[in-house]
């Protein structure tokens, strides 16, 4: 059995709703709209209640995964600053994968910021208990604003699927 220093936390949070409206000239640079705002500090608020501070978020430097963890962050009363990484944009489950198992072991939570499909594949790839009922919501839905929690014993280079329980999956609807 893995000791104490040896569990981690994953946070694995879509971006909140964005606005295709906005009139931006790309799909980077779309904002969030006022229901993905409202959804990000609900989010946000729940997770200052229910979950560790992260140790390091790693978040999409696309502005729609940008502006949800800036409105995130400001529930808790000492969030780290993300590390904003294009390489996150659109990243698939496997180089999201790859990026986990290369933390450093003194990192006990992380928070990813990101995008479906690969943020939601991701969680639903290392959840052990695939029958689990917050994996089948995953697999029907992971909407945007939502959030798993996954819990792993080990260092991170041992990461894979499977090897990871989902403890809950949060969606903004739930909390309202």
């Amino acid at each position: 059995m893995a000791g104490t220093e040896d569990h981690r936390r994953i946070l694995i949070l879509r971006h909140a709703k964005s606005d295709w409206h906005a009139g931006v000239g790309s799909d980077f640079e779309r904002p969030l709209n006022g229901r993905g705002r409202r959804a990000a500090a609900l989010m946000g608020a729940w997770l200052a209640d229910e979950a560790p501070v992260p140790s390091l978020v790693l978040c999409s430097a696309a502005r729609r995964a940008a502006e949800t963890w800036t409105i995130v962050a400001r529930q808790w009363p000492a969030a780290p600053e993300a590390v904003h990484d294009e390489a996150l944009y659109l990243a698939e489950t496997a180089d999201l994968l790859h990026r986990l198992r290369s933390l450093d072991d003194g990192v006990a939570t992380v928070c990813l910021v990101g995008h479906h499909p690969g943020f939601d594949g991701l969680a639903i790839r290392l959840a052990a208990d695939r029958a689990a009922p917050g994996v089948a919501e995953m697999r029907a839905k992971f909407p945007t604003a939502a959030v798993a929690d996954l819990a792993f014993d080990g260092p991170w280079s041992a990461l894979g699927p499977g090897k990871a329980a989902l403890l809950r999956f949060v969606r903004p609807k739930d909390l309202v």
